[in-house]
C-alpha cells in the first residue's frame, strides 16, 4: 500500500460511531484525526431524513475516499429508522422468499435514498425451539428456526438487498444462537459440541460463503468452551472469538474460505470491556485476522485503539503486512460500493407505505 502512509492505513481499520445528528466539533475532530474506513449510524444520529442525508454526505465529504456508511436495520427490536419511515418488521416473523425479496428491496431503496451503502445485517444466527431464550437479544432477529431456514430466507435478504446496491453483513460468527446472555453486557459462553455448531451454527456461513455473496462477516463476542479451537487469554480466561486467531483465521479464513471483510462486532460491548482495554482489545483482534474494529460510541475509546495499533507497529508486535493484508480487502469491497440514489421524500413514503402493506400480508 505505498500510497498511505501507516496513520493512514491504520484509520482505514477502523468503522465508528459518532456523537449526534450533525457533524458537530467532536465528529469533525474524530474525522479529520483518525479518517475512519466507515461510519455507522445508530438513533441518537436520526432525526429526520432529510438531516440524515445532509450527515452522511458530510461524512464523505470530509474523506479523502469513500467511506462505508452503515447502520443496524434488521427491523424488529433493532429499527434505527423507526422515527422516520413505518417500522420494519422483524426476521422471524417471515416464512416466505417472496416476502423476504420484498423486505430486502425496500431495505436498500431506503437506505439508498438516505444515503447508505451497507447494512449490518441479516443475522444468521440459528435459534430453532431448543434455543428461543429472549435474554440472549437474538430472540426475534434472526430469519426462520432452523439452518436451513436461515440459509434459504437470510441468503435470499442478502441478495436481494446487494443486488439493490447495498452492502450486507453477515452476523455473528461463529453463531450465538445458543447463547444464553447478551453479548452487550457479559461474554457468553455457547457450550455447544462441534457437531452441533458445524451442522447447526456454521453451516448458513458455509453455504453462503460458498455461493459468493457474502462480502462481510461480523465476529461475536462468545467463548465456546467445548470446542477445541477455544483459547484463553494471558490470565487463563476464556478468549472471546472476536480477539481468537484460532477462530477468525483459522476457521472463518482457512476452513471455511472466506477472503472477504471481517469486522468485529462493537468493542465497547461488555463482553469485551469488561476484561481488556480498548487498546488491547484492537490489537488482539487485528493479530487475530480481523479487517475492521467497531467502536460505536466513545471518541476516546476510537482514539485510544488508533494510538494503540500504531504503537504495536512501532514495537513490531503488529506487522505493517497483517495492516496492508486488511487495508487490501477493505479496499476491494470499497470499489463495489454503489452511489448513493438521490434524496426523493415522495418515494420514501411510498415505501414507508408498503413497508405498512408487508405488515398486513405477514399478519
Amino acid at each position: 500500500m505505498p500510497s498511505l502512509a501507516i496513520e493512514e492505513k491504520v484509520g482505514q481499520l477502523f468503522f465508528i460511531g459518532i456523537s449526534g445528528p450533525d457533524l458537530d466539533q467532536i465528529t469533525t475532530n474524530v474525522l479529520s484525526e483518525i479518517r475512519p474506513g466507515g461510519i455507522c449510524l445508530f438513533a441518537r444520529n436520526i432525526k429526520s431524513p432529510q438531516q440524515t442525508r445532509e450527515l452522511l454526505d458530510g461524512v464523505r465529504a470530509m474523506l479523502p475516499f469513500e467511506p462505508f456508511l452503515s447502520i443496524d436495520q434488521e427491523g424488529g427490536r433493532v429499527d434505527r429508522l423507526r422515527r422516520i419511515i413505518t417500522p420494519m418488521p422483524a426476521a422471524n416473523r417471515f416464512r416466505k422468499r417472496d416476502d423476504v425479496e420484498k423486505f430486502a428491496a425496500i431495505n436498500a431503496e431506503v437506505l439508498r435514498l438516505l444515503g447508505f451503502n451497507m447494512n449490518f445485517a441479516p443475522v444468521v444466527d440459528v435459534i430453532d425451539d431448543a434455543r428461543e431464550n429472549p435474554s440472549n437479544g437474538l430472540y426475534t432477529r434472526a430469519f426462520g428456526g432452523s439452518s436451513r431456514d436461515v440459509i434459504d430466507l437470510a441468503g435470499t435478504f442478502l441478495n436481494k438487498l446487494q443486488s439493490g446496491g447495498i452492502v450486507g453483513c453477515i452476523k455473528h460468527f461463529p453463531g450465538l444462537g445458543a447463547a444464553f446472555v447478551d453479548s452487550h453486557d457479559e461474554l457468553p459462553s455457547v457450550a455447544v459440541s462441534k457437531e452441533e455448531l458445524i451442522e447447526s451454527d456454521l453451516s448458513p456461513y458455509q453455504t453462503m460463503i460458498g455461493s459468493g455473496s457474502v462480502r462481510m462477516v461480523m465476529v461475536a463476542h462468545a467463548a465456546y468452551p467445548l470446542l477445541d479451537l477455544q483459547e484463553t487469554d494471558q490470565n487463563g480466561r476464556l478468549l472471546p472469538s472476536s480477539l481468537s486467531f484460532h477462530i477468525v483465521t483459522k476457521l472463518l479464513r482457512e476452513k471455511i474460505g472466506f477472503g472477504g471483510v471481517a469486522i468485529t462486532d462493537d468493542l465497547e460491548m461488555g463482553a469485551i470491556v469488561k476484561n481488556y482495554g480498548i487498546g488491547e482489545a484492537c490489537k488482539m483482534a487485528i493479530s487475530a485476522g480481523n479487517d475492521m474494529l467497531a467502536i460505536c460510541a466513545n471518541e476516546t475509546a476510537v482514539r485510544e485503539g488508533y494510538d494503540a495499533l500504531l504503537e504495536a507497529l512501532q514495537e513490531g508486535t503488529i506487522t505493517e503486512s497483517r495492516i496492508d493484508e486488511a487495508v487490501s480487502r477493505i479496499q476491494i469491497l470499497r470499489a463495489g460500493l454503489s452511489e448513493p440514489l438521490p434524496l426523493d421524500i415522495t418515494r420514501l413514503s411510498q415505501l414507508s407505505a408498503q413497508i405498512g402493506d408487508l405488515e398486513l400480508w405477514l399478519n
